[in-house]
């Protein structure tokens, strides 16, 4: 079992930053990739970003060029950096996490809401 705790989050102005953070526990190991998932009202979750052990990362195209996703597998967490916020960005974020051999995230957090006001 792995225990996802995620920190960060709240409201932001439009052009502004956030940064969310998820610390890991449990049977972590270096076979684990970590994604951001984000859902607003009325639409489906979306995978926001991914990263890997090595911090090979994906981001989906909406957020490519404004967030980053980094972690530190020391300290087993890991952030998205969130700048250049939009309207559109206002969801609640989800950390999770899988192993690589399975294709379904297993792990989740428990969600931070982020709100971009216009």
């Amino acid at each position: 079992q792995v225990q996802l705790v995620e920190s960060g989050g709240g409201l932001v102005q439009a052009g502004g930053s956030l940064r969310l953070s998820c610390a890991a526990s449990g049977r972590t190991s270096s076979n684990v990739i970590m994604g951001w998932f984000r859902q607003a009202p009325g639409k489906e979750r979306e995978l926001v970003a991914a990263i890997t052990w090595s911090s090979n990362t994906y981001y989906t195209n909406s957020v490519k060029g404004r967030f980053t996703v980094s972690r530190d597998n020391a300290k087993n967490t890991v952030s998205l950096q969130m700048n250049s916020m939009k309207p559109e960005d206002t969801a609640v974020y989800y950390c999770a996490a899988r192993r690589a051999q399975i294709n379904e995230y297993e792990y989740w957090g428990q969600g931070a809401q982020v709100t971009v006001s216009a």
